[in-house]
């Protein structure tokens, strides 16, 4: 599925099949038990199952207003942002804010999400209360997004699918940046930004999906060496705005030399 415009309310309903790759932690021990069946992340996003608010009523709660606000912003002025969606663009699949965005209230574990059955991103207005959370959360849930525009993505049954989207998505987003891991109380010399985005793709994979967390890690480490190289439309791992600002003036560049061929 592509991310097409469509009429209507933006395809809030869902539908058979629908999966969701989150942007978060892993739910506490014990979380679920009483449900026999995996819910494919759903759980974490309640406002998923609602029918959709009126715009005034919306218009009227500061948390929603405040995640537009912030959205915006993102969409404007982040490089990581701005990179993803000239790729997916490219590629087809041209995003827009008020159809392929929904900011909603969702489980505390959780900052956002990536809706396959309605090619939408989640932003978690309740937990994200921060310009540089949501321009992470944003440039998170895109990848998931071009992932799922560029590759046949079995977010369903496949958890090895899931476990490379996951790991792409904290290596190229700015999840792992050395300021944002010193922020964590996080420190570490060797390979550690491959051992943060290791623990943080299997981290999202738990918060979405009932699995063992020995599921989890082996999925992981089973396609990481292939994923963590992915490093698709970036050409680079940009560990920083300005290691993305020039990812995004080469690949402008890089789609004039091409449209001149």
């Amino acid at each position: 599925m592509r991310l097409y415009p469509a009429a209507g309310d933006g395809g809030r309903e869902g539908g058979e099949g629908a999966a969701m790759a989150a942007e978060g932690d892993a739910p506490p021990p014990g979380r679920g038990e009483e449900e026999e069946e995996d819910d494919l992340g759903y759980r974490l996003f309640p406002d998923r199952k609602k029918k959709p608010q009126s715009f005034l009523v919306r218009s009227l709660f500061t948390f929603h207003n405040r995640c537009q606000l912030m959205l915006r912003m993102s969409l404007e002025t982040n490089p990581y942002a701005q990179l993803l969606l000239a790729a997916m663009k490219q590629s087809g699949c041209t995003v827009f804010n008020d159809r392929h965005f929904s900011c909603e209230n969702c489980d505390g574990c959780v900052s956002g999400g990536f809706d396959s059955a309605t090619s939408q991103i989640v932003l978690c207005q309740n937990n994200i209360r921060q310009q540089s959370h949501m321009n992470r959360v944003v440039a998170h849930e895109l990848i998931h997004a071009f992932d799922h525009c560029r590759a046949h993505v079995d977010w369903f049954k496949n958890v090895k699918h899931l476990a490379c989207s996951e790991i792409r998505a904290a290596n190229l987003s700015g999840d792992c940046t050395l300021m944002n891991e010193i922020a964590r109380f996080k420190f570490g010399l060797k390979a550690h930004h491959q051992t943060c985005v290791r623990d943080r793709a299997i981290r999202s994979i738990l918060a979405v999906r009932k699995v063992s967390r020995e599921t989890a890690e082996k999925a992981v480490d089973e396609v990481f060496d292939a994923c963590f190289n992915d490093l698709e439309p970036f050409g680079r791992i940009p560990h920083s705005k300005a290691d993305a600002r020039r990812a995004y003036k080469d690949f402008l560049n890089r789609d004039r030399y091409n449209a001149n061929l």
